[in-house]
């Protein structure tokens, strides 16, 4: 199939599947964009947002779109991680012996929603180190893989509520997005409140499979991007670096770890998955800056000085944009303006 065509049908599969998450969400528009950078570069989402916005809801809508399986997990306090991901029971064969039998957790789903992460302890958060990395789990030494496409989802209060414990760095490093949830203006609180206070919502009905998501990341994957661009996204990355010769002066001051590897892989990957969304076969600048926040705000870890100053990882990036040296002209004629 030429690209031309693909890209076709990618227009075509993203605009129907826009339509139909709009029938059940009203609003977050710029957040339901994110989650499709993610779903189409084939990374994890970090949903953050006070309750009552929406962020389930969201989720639940786009499994639906999909047709793929999901999966609820409810973080609590006292959630295990053998509650994650399944555990070896034992069962009793036609001739009364018994034997060992692997009963899969509920992140054995496609699209997995993890409902307020934040509210589990670390040592239940680190159960899903391995499925976000490797999309497969290993109980008692076996290894079981998870059915591709295979995206976690997570939706996480503010830490300064009640009851919320903090996300490890290596846990946050395997969010792809962490994507903010604002609260509605007026108009679309309105809107919202008609909606669901009426006759309800519309229903979304399915418009993709498996198939056609895994499509939509080999065709991401295949988006070229130019070098200068790549050098670029490298050097935005240690520029969020505190011990770094080249930290811009808000990381050095206020940072005690930047990001890292994933965090340009990050920025290049959603760049892709952008450029595709607004019908381009190739990267731009624009791409990637707009990239910037969601890839890595949840990759800076603020020091006491930048805690206490309350400093946000947002600042942080917006500076280290706006330290970069010029860019040269190779780049800047791949900008958007």
């Amino acid at each position: 199939m030429d690209l031309d065509r693909e890209m076709a049908e990618f227009a075509q599969a993203v605009a129907r599947l826009r339509a139909e998450v709009a029938k059940a969400v009203v609003g977050q528009e710029e957040a339901v964009e994110q989650i499709l950078v993610c779903l189409i570069a084939g990374g994890h989402a970090l949903l953050e947002g006070v309750p009552g916005l929406g962020k389930t809801l969201l989720v639940k809508t786009l499994a639906r779109c999909l047709s793929l399986r999901f999966s609820r997990i409810q973080f609590t306090p006292d959630l295990m991680p053998a509650d994650i991901l399944g555990t070896n029971v034992i069962v009793e064969d036609e001739r009364g012996g018994k034997r060992f039998r692997f009963q899969a957790g509920p992140i054995f789903g496609q699209i997995v929603l993890a409902d307020e992460i934040n509210r589990a302890t670390p040592k239940t958060q680190s159960a899903l180190l391995e499925a976000m990395q490797e999309h497969a789990v290993t109980v008692a030494g076996e290894r079981h893989e998870l059915e591709e496409p295979f995206l976690v989802l997570a939706t996480q209060n503010p830490i300064e509520m009640e009851g919320t414990y903090p996300l490890p760095e290596a846990q946050l490093d395997r969010f792809f997005f962490k994507v903010r949830i604002p609260a509605p203006d007026e108009e679309t609180l309105v809107r919202i409140v008609e909606a669901t206070t009426g006759r309800g919502a519309g229903e979304a009905a399915a418009v993709l499979d498996a198939g056609g998501v895994l499509a939509m990341r080999a065709l991401c994957r295949r988006v070229p991007v130019a070098d200068p661009l790549v050098r670029w996204a490298a050097r935005l990355v240690r520029a969020t670096a505190p011990d770094e010769a080249d930290a811009a002066p808000a990381a050095r001051k206020y940072l005690r770890y930047g990001a890292g590897v994933r965090g340009a892989q990050s920025l290049v990957l959603a760049a892709k998955a952008q450029a595709l969304l607004e019908g381009r076969a190739h990267v731009s600048f624009g791409d990637l800056r707009g990239a910037a926040a969601p890839a890595l705000r949840h990759r800076l870890i603020l020091n006491f000085e930048g805690e206490a100053a309350g400093v946000t990882t947002d600042a942080v990036i917006e500076e280290a944009l706006a330290h970069l040296p010029a860019l040269p002209p190779e780049v800047a004629r791949l900008d958007r303006g």
